[in-house]
């Protein structure tokens, strides 16, 4: 069971802090923190906000374990090297079909330079509106999470997201 102390644990190993780091940043105990980890106990409510920019996650995904793809702006500092982050295009049609693809960033950006991105959206109507260019420079400057989210009128869904 992926528990709110399991997920606390997890980001803020992802991040690469101890969690004396943790504790320090959130003016409480290194105790405390250990408590949440091991779900002992919860952090308080009114530190949900303050730790989840820290952890760079949202309170949905502390809390419930859902909601981490809200669409946020990471500062400099925060931010994830941009040849790690991936695009995540998830396509769900109508009839049922589901295509999910994850591409280094890295390679999107190569791949508008070469002209290849049309190759990619030729065949799927909802995915030639989206200016896969901006999205690279949206993420060159911190944007994070699921930054478009389409549902067309015959029931077609695409949603890209930066991780």
């Amino acid at each position: 069971m992926n528990t709110m102390g399991k997920r606390i644990g997890e980001l803020r190993r992802k991040k690469g802090i101890t969690q004396d780091q943790l504790s320090e940043a959130m003016g409480v105990s290194s105790q405390a923190v250990s408590k949440w980890e091991n779900d002992i106990s919860c952090p308080d409510i009114g530190l949900l906000p303050q730790m989840a920019d820290y952890l760079n996650t949202t309170i949905d995904y502390l809390v419930r374990g859902d909601g981490g793809t809200d669409a946020k702006v990471v500062d400099t500092e925060n931010r994830k090297d941009f040849n790690s982050l991936i695009m995540k295009v998830s396509i769900l049609s109508a009839e049922g079909d589901k295509v999910n693809v994850n591409l280094p960033m890295a390679l999107v950006k190569m791949g508008l330079q070469m002209g290849m991105i049309d190759d990619f959206t030729k065949g799927n109507e909802n995915l030639k509106d989206i200016d896969f260019e901006v999205l690279v420079k949206m993420a060159e400057n911190g944007a994070m999470g699921k930054l478009v989210e389409i549902e067309s009128a015959d029931g077609d869904k695409v949603n890209v997201t930066i991780e």
